[in-house]
């Protein structure tokens, strides 16, 4: 009709079955369209300015949705719909009591009890009140003991409350009634999960797969209750029934692989993570194994490899970046370590080693006056001995003898202890510690 630019006569349910379409395809554009059409043929239709403020709701247009609601509250207040609408407003303006009371209207109405329930609930939830919500989940739910929302909310507020025996109860009690539920059998495995009880976790999986065996993220859950039991060979047993049924298997090839590598056979581990990456080459998890792998197996090269690989897909990753870091460092590449500990300092600076590495290897570098920079940023936070030695090292090294006698005196104030490994360390202070111990003695003497 619209593309021809024609009229049709259509009465207000048709116009209403028309609005419903679009409102649940969530094409409120053509929603409006439709209602904007059924109120010039019916403009005192009630149902269809009711769609009207479900429409504004969703539009998020306060002002507007309060003139309709004040125009329809005389008349509509019967109308389980509208106090929907009513409730909703309430709901998106943050005032949850208002809505559940208007809620609660409308369940006198003995319409729609389900949703009304529900809703409640969620209301009871934004409330910060899962007592209450539970009471309305449940009650959704002998509505509707089909309804999948109401019994994983209800599991959810026992959770909460910390009512285990209840909440155990509760499911047992509908898997009495409705054995074939998944939800259920999920809900059942989760609950034994969270506590540890793995062998009853298992018993609810299997149950559930009974039930639907393309059940993909149950094998999972099934596999990880085995590696917890340290059960490896099984859980690779269930990781290559998920693989039958999965599109992208590059996670599970990198599960399988862990639990070898937890079996202590390196190859085999390695072998499966070459086939997450060739399942997903940028699947960062797997490269950051296989680092660790050749690095167990002494291939420090390819360890150095992997690692720079997952840690440019990862550079976020702060332990990513201190592995690389370490792998720079032990394969004598200092300057390319740089970036990584420039990285380290910038995000973690409360963290004294990030400080102490990026000094060293400035200090590798011969880049003493760097060092110097970085290590007055460092003592800002972290007034330590270590600091004040690498000061004095670098200050002895460009020829500053008064500022690397001071920092040496400082390191020997705060600590003495450390100064065998320092003077192994740092040859050039050496000669310098004699002199400054004397120092320090005679002054805290004459304290």
């Amino acid at each position: 009709m619209m593309e021809n630019n024609d009229e049709f006569y259509f009465d207000t349910e048709e116009l209403e079955d028309i609005i419903v379409y679009y409102l649940e395809l969530g094409d409120f554009n053509y929603a409006d369209t439709a209602v904007s059409y059924g109120l010039k043929l019916h403009p005192n239709s009630l149902d269809i300015k009711i769609k009207k403020l479900e429409i504004l709701l969703e539009w998020e247009d306060y002002n507007t949705s309060k003139e309709l609601i004040d125009e329809l509250k005389g008349s509509s207040m019967e109308n389980t719909d509208f106090l929907v609408c009513y409730a909703k407003y309430y709901s998106n303006l943050g005032n949850p009591r208002k809505s559940i009371e208007i809620c609660k209207k409308a369940l006198e109405l003995k319409e729609e009890e389900n949703f009304l329930h529900n809703f409640i609930a969620d209301e009871y939830v934004n409330l910060g009140d899962p007592f209450n919500a539970l009471k309305h989940y449940r009650q959704a739910l002998k509505e509707d003991p089909t309804d999948e929302y109401s019994l994983e909310n209800s599991m959810i507020c026992f959770s909460e409350l910390n009512k285990n025996e209840e909440a155990i109860a509760f499911l047992n009690e509908y898997l009495d009634e409705f054995a074939y539920s998944e939800v259920a059998w999920f809900e059942y495995g989760q609950f034994y999960f969270n506590r540890k009880n793995y062998e009853e976790a298992i018993k609810g999986y299997d149950y559930l797969l009974a039930i639907n065996s393309n059940s993909v993220g149950v094998y999972a859950n099934k596999a990880a209750c085995y590696e917890a039991l340290g059960q490896y060979k099984k859980a690779v047993e269930v990781y290559e029934e998920m693989l039958e049924l999965e599109y992208t298997k590059a996670f599970t090839f990198y599960k399988i692989g862990l639990c070898y590598k937890a079996l202590k056979q390196p190859t085999v581990s390695l072998n499966f993570f070459q086939k997450s990456l060739r399942e997903d080459p940028q699947f960062y998890l797997a490269m950051m194994e296989q680092s660790y792998l050749y690095e167990e197996m002494g291939g420090m090269s390819e360890a150095l490899h992997f690692a720079r690989e997952a840690t440019h897909l990862n550079e976020n990753n702060l332990d990513y970046q201190k592995r690389l870091a370490f792998l720079f460092i032990d394969s004598g590449r200092f300057e390319e370590s740089l970036s990584c500990l420039k990285k380290l300092v910038d995000v973690e600076p409360s963290r004294f080693y990030n400080w102490y590495a990026y000094s060293e290897v400035l200090m590798l570098l011969g880049e003493y006056e760097e060092a110097v920079t970085i290590l007055n940023s460092a003592l800002k936070a972290h007034h330590r001995a270590e600091l004040f030695y690498q000061l004095s090292n670098c200050y002895f090294n460009l020829k500053d003898q008064e500022k690397g006698k001071e920092a040496l005196s400082k390191a020997l104030e705060l600590d003495s202890s450390l100064v065998s490994d320092m003077q192994k360390k740092y040859p050039f202070i050496k000669d310098e510690v004699k002199k400054a111990k004397a120092k320090v003695k005679k002054k805290n003497s004459e304290g």
